[in-house]
């Protein structure tokens, strides 16, 4: 919230009036200060000391040493003659017959002017997450901290607050951008209270359509899980929520979204598609790493022989998991698996069995690799058994010694 451009008025308290004063106003147009007030004012000298700044009095106002050494270096070398800046009246008139003003004071009086504000109008503020202390986090309104307690975040933020230090719970956030509104102010007591929660509504609208019009398909967003559901994990990307459906979780088989995530774990993930009209985003987690059966086909070969567990029985066959490719199945048809006719392939093989394999397709657009058991010791692959040797694999005896 920017600062105001003009000073506030205000009246001289009751009794205050002197004629000098009075005369000073009304014949040279001059306006003599008030302790407390806020005064715009044109920089008319600086020295190594101090500055002196007109403000429209009788004599000009001077920041003093003091003042001055309490100034970062940027602010300091920021200021220049004929420059325009806000002070603040610590003293109207002090016993040297001074105006001393305050440079610091005024952006801090004028910060909590600005909270007073926001208190009234209930207007969302912008901020970030500049630290925070046992009890939640600071935003910074200006140059005046204010606090968000534990109890006025946001549910997403409380959901990630894990941890038994403060450490754990924030440090992570520090830096995040946060939007809050005011809900209390006591300038007596240093005391600016922020709340996450109220302006969440309001802002998360505001935040979801503004993502919503930026994002596309294929964009990578990062992000944290906010919940697990039956059929997928949805995922905060910073304003707006979507949804990574159970098959884009990972490239092998999940039954439940809380095998490979839990919520308030931060991930990446890519846009998959964006209704803008439904307002909803779909996610996918396993397109951040490469799919396992584009490499499938350069890897293995038709009638290559391989080691592979078998993981599930079926009327129609069994499947068996690839050693060394966790995420990669293939079927042995009932047919395959034995040189008779079998009833169930319970008979030829049993769950966790580890088994010589030999590969008799990939089709790996449609992600499928049919394998076979009886044909490990066929003449049919003969030349290919042979060129495997060759090219310095394990011979078939050796393949078959080992399973």
């Amino acid at each position: 919230m920017a600062p105001t451009d003009k000073p506030i008025e205000q009246k001289s308290p009751a009794g205050d009036d002197n004629p000098m004063s009075a005369l000073l106003e009304s014949d040279y147009g001059l306006s003599m200060p008030m302790r407390g007030e806020i005064r715009e004012g044109v920089v008319a000298r600086i020295t190594p000391s101090e500055i002196l700044v007109d403000v429209g009095a009788k004599s000009e106002g001077v920041i003093t040493g003091r003042e001055l050494d309490s100034l970062d270096e940027a602010t300091r070398r920021s200021l220049a003659t004929g420059q325009e800046i806000l002070v603040y009246v610590l003293d109207p008139e002090d016993r040297n017959g001074n105006i001393v003003l305050s440079l610091t004071k005024a952006r801090e009086e004028q910060d909590w002017r600005d909270a007073e504000a926001l208190l009234d109008t209930q207007q969302v503020y912008s901020g970030s997450v500049a630290g925070f202390n046992k009890g939640g986090l600071i935003v910074k309104l200006g140059n005046v901290r204010g606090f968000v307690p534990a109890s006025q975040l946001g549910p997403a933020r409380r959901r990630r607050s894990e941890g038994d230090t403060p450490e754990q719970k924030w440090a992570r956030m520090v830096g995040e951008p946060m939007q809050v509104k005011v809900i209390e102010v006591d300038r007596g007591r240093n005391r600016l209270i922020l709340s996450e929660r109220a302006a969440a509504k309001e802002s998360r609208e505001a935040q979801k359509d503004r993502l919503l019009s930026e994002i596309k398909p294929g964009d990578v967003r990062r992000g944290h899980v906010i919940s697990l559901a039956e059929f997928g994990a949805f995922v905060d990307i910073g304003g707006a929520d979507g949804l990574v459906h159970l098959s884009e979780l990972s490239w092998k088989h999940v039954t439940h979204p809380n095998e490979v995530l839990r919520v308030g774990q931060d991930v990446e993930v890519v846009v998959l598609n964006v209704d803008h009209e439904r307002k909803r985003i779909g996610l996918s987690l396993k397109r951040r790493e490469d799919d396992p059966w584009t490499v499938i086909q350069k890897k293995y070969q038709i009638g290559q022989l391989i080691k592979g567990t078998i993981t599930k029985l079926a009327k129609f066959g069994a499947f068996a998991r690839v050693d060394g490719e966790d995420e990669i199945e293939g079927l042995i048809h009932v047919s395959e698996l034995a040189e008779g006719h079998i009833d169930h392939p319970r008979d030829a093989v049993s769950e966790g069995q580890t088994l010589t394999l030999r590969i008799l397709k990939i089709d790996a657009d449609k992600r499928r690799m049919g394998l076979s058991l009886k044909r490990v010791s066929s003449a049919d692959y003969e030349e290919v058994d042979w060129e495997t040797v060759a090219a310095g694999a394990p011979d078939l005896d050796e393949v078959e010694r080992e399973s």
